[in-house]
């Protein structure tokens, strides 16, 4: 079958919220407050837990690298309490995706979000029964952009990996497209949307209504 895998965070769905959240109560955790401002710092959430931590201890004197170590086991823990209260499915994302598979596309999710969380995450939103495959961030051995990630992906949902296409919202994503040999569809409605052109993907998505033209145009 043909093959469309997505990524999750900044993709399907916008979960800076509860990411910028759950590092918010790790930094109040140590008496700092809240570092992370969700609006302006969204960008660097989607860029993972870790991500989120450096750029909160860069503002402050006195933490550095061992401390995002020790807060990041902290994170994950405040994250997977409530990770699912201001986090929502980008608009037209599963009409979408029901289109692509009634027109007989495979569908699954590749992301470097840990496997359990992002299972946690897509029942709790209610649409994980939509997608045959998600392939996590601890899944394998390797994430992406390593390709085998993206092909692991593509084959547990069913998939031709000659007829494959990754919908994504990053560099990460980019790379992994590149190393696959495939071609990329990079949305432009996420926290880094304004970054996505200068990526150079096949393609970019302003809107999910046009998601099935725009990949019928790349693989069939």
């Amino acid at each position: 079958m043909r093959c469309v895998i997505f990524d999750l965070d900044g993709t399907l769905a916008d979960t800076s919220g509860d990411l910028i959240a759950a590092a918010n109560a790790c930094f109040r955790g140590l008496g700092l407050g809240d570092l992370l401002d969700p609006r302006t710092d969204a960008g660097t959430a989607l860029r993972g837990g870790r991500a989120m931590l450096r750029l909160g201890f860069g503002r402050i004197k006195g933490f550095g690298e061992e401390e995002v170590d020790r807060q990041y086991p902290l994170l994950l823990q405040h994250y997977a309490r409530d990770l699912d209260r201001h986090s929502f499915m980008y608009p037209g994302a599963m009409d979408a995706v029901e289109a692509l598979k009634a027109d007989g596309y495979a569908v699954g999710i590749c992301t470097n979000k840990p496997e359990g969380l992002a299972e946690d995450l897509m029942t709790r939103l209610g649409v994980r029964d939509a997608f045959a495959s998600l392939v996590g961030a601890d899944t394998l051995p390797v994430r992406k952009p390593d390709p085998e990630h993206l092909f692991e992906a593509a084959r547990r949902a069913g998939g031709d990996l000659d007829k494959l296409v990754l919908v994504g919202d990053s560099d990460t994503d980019r790379n992994t497209s590149k190393a696959a040999r495939c071609p990329s569809i990079l949305v432009t409605f996420g926290p880094s949307g304004e970054d996505m052109a200068a990526l150079e993907p096949e393609a970019l998505l302003h809107d999910y209504a046009n998601l099935s033209q725009v990949v019928k145009s790349l693989i069939g």
